[in-house]
């Protein structure tokens, strides 16, 4: 199968589940199924390679140093499919001994699905899902990692437009990821986090980058965390899919319960990638001001927003000597009366090196402009105490009701980006003095305009003899209009 074909032949088994089952829910059937599938017949490989490597010693290639996953006895995939009655209770326990036999790697990966609910799942839906996934061998030799890796994210992509606004709880536009990935810069050894990792896109992008630029990946070190259960099991599977196993994917809050944590403080990271959940009210404000890991550094944010709470426990995360951070938000992080002070202590300690200001539609489906804020704890030296405005809102293109940025404009970006200098109307260099002078407004469109002027410009008399003339018309209707009733 070309990579045209998985995807067709793996986005197929949602069809099996139209009608019964939401399309937003869709997912937490669909990934768990397929990486079963994709572990069972992983097993088989291996296992099938450890005969051959044996002379055919059945007791040697059942050893656990053979398989990257253990499978119990009647859990594989093909006991399932032999099932046939009470599928989905098979499925499930099938999928518990998985975890329970890999407590390091899956515990919790296959999620909380309601799989033994017959009124959702009959058995024969389940029966033609599995049938489905057993047309052909999901191993190694016949789907290489990248392969099933571009696959699955492509699934995410689908279930993303599925799945309405709560699309955003787990999918960061792909375009706007690769553009954070190539001003990150991540390098081979580094340790990336993303405190509210959704899918994984933003970390697994990283790893990707080192290997697109023939570095070495396995040693980066990726860390996550993920409020929702299914999406972090989502995100974990992705990296598996991608062949990637070093990584750490935690479950919890991360303003209640940050779970990555050294020596009681908050685990430090070179380079920081997020796109937080903006402006949520429903958070701990009263504990935040008592934060025992320090994180109100700047102060604490308005209960009706948790931005800057996001963007603090960002900033406290940071290595001390090489972190920097990119992070997606709406632009009103960057000029909101309500966190004045806390952005002004930001800008006075010389932390943000640059502010991109993105259009409109690049959050899935929400029609708000975003910006990205980049922050570093140790900036260049010809870069302190300056800060760079980039205005690309026009970098952007529309696509019904989402948008996306072509190469071309993450391009023209990153280029500006790293040669931080004045282009005119597109990028300006201005001093943290300036900016505080402007009561520490980071507007984009403060510093830079790129309205254009120079066409289609009225005079004011030309305007106003435009609208007597349009106010007649409108008068001469409404009389004709009136007549006709009468």
């Amino acid at each position: 199968m070309n990579q045209k074909e998985l995807e067709k032949y793996l986005w197929g088994a949602a069809t099996a589940l139209r009608g019964t089952i939401d399309a937003g829910d869709y997912k937490q059937y669909i990934f768990p199924l397929l990486f079963f599938k994709r572990i069972s017949d992983v097993y088989d490989q291996e296992f099938a390679e450890a005969m051959a490597a044996s002379d055919g010693d059945v007791e040697y290639a059942a050893f656990a140093e053979n398989h990257h996953f253990q499978i119990p006895k009647g859990a594989h995939w093909n006991d399932v499919r032999e099932t046939t009655t009470n599928v989905g209770l098979a499925l499930q326990d099938a999928m518990r001994a998985i975890e329970q036999a890999n407590p390091d790697t899956l515990y919790g990966i296959f999620g909380d699905a309601s799989w033994t609910n017959k009124d959702r799942l009959s058995d024969a839906m389940l029966t033609n899902l599995i049938e489905h996934y057993s047309q052909h061998k999901l191993d190694l030799n016949n789907v290489p990692d990248d392969q099933l890796g571009n696959a699955y994210e492509y699934l995410i992509k689908e279930f993303a437009d599925d799945s309405g606004h709560t699309a955003a709880e787990f999918y960061t536009n792909r375009t706007v990821v690769k553009l954070m990935t190539l001003i990150m810069d991540p390098q081979p050894g580094e340790s990336v986090y993303d405190p509210t990792c959704g899918s994984g896109g933003l970390l697994l992008n990283c790893a990707l980058h080192l290997k697109e630029e023939g570095k070495e990946y396995r040693n980066l070190k990726l860390y996550g965390q993920e409020i929702n259960l299914l999406t972090s099991a989502i995100a974990r599977m992705n990296m598996f899919m991608h062949g990637i196993e070093e990584f750490q994917i935690v479950r919890g809050d991360t303003l209640a319960n940050p779970g990555l944590l050294e020596n009681d403080a908050l685990k430090k990271f070179n380079v920081i990638l997020a796109n937080p959940p903006y402006s949520i009210k429903s958070w701990d404000q009263k504990a935040f001001a008592n934060d025992p890991y320090g994180r109100n550094l700047w102060g604490v944010p308005p209960q009706g927003c948790a931005d800057y709470a996001f963007q603090q426990h960002i900033q406290k995360s940071l290595d001390e000597n090489n972190g920097r951070s990119i992070s997606l938000w709406p632009h009103g992080v960057l000029f909101r009366d309500a966190e004045a002070e806390m952005r002004r202590k930001m800008i006075e300690e010389d932390l943000v090196e640059c502010v991109i200001g993105l259009g409109p539609n690049l959050f899935y489906n929400s029609p708000m402009e975003a910006c990205l804020l980049i922050t570093s704890t140790n900036k260049p030296a010809d870069r302190k105490g300056k800060v760079l405005i980039i205005n690309a809102v026009k970098e952007v293109k529309q696509e019904k009701n989402i948008a996306y940025l072509e190469q071309k404009h993450i391009d023209k970006i990153f280029i500006n980006y790293k040669q931080f200098k004045n282009v005119d109307a597109f990028s300006k260099v201005v001093s943290i003095q300036d900016v505080l002078e402007n009561k520490g407004s980071l507007n984009i469109a403060q510093y830079v305009s790129n309205v254009d002027v120079g066409h289609n410009t009225k005079t004011i008399d030309d305007a106003l003899l435009d609208w007597n003339t349009q106010s007649e018309k409108l008068k001469q209707s409404m009389n004709q209009l009136f007549q006709v009733l009468e």
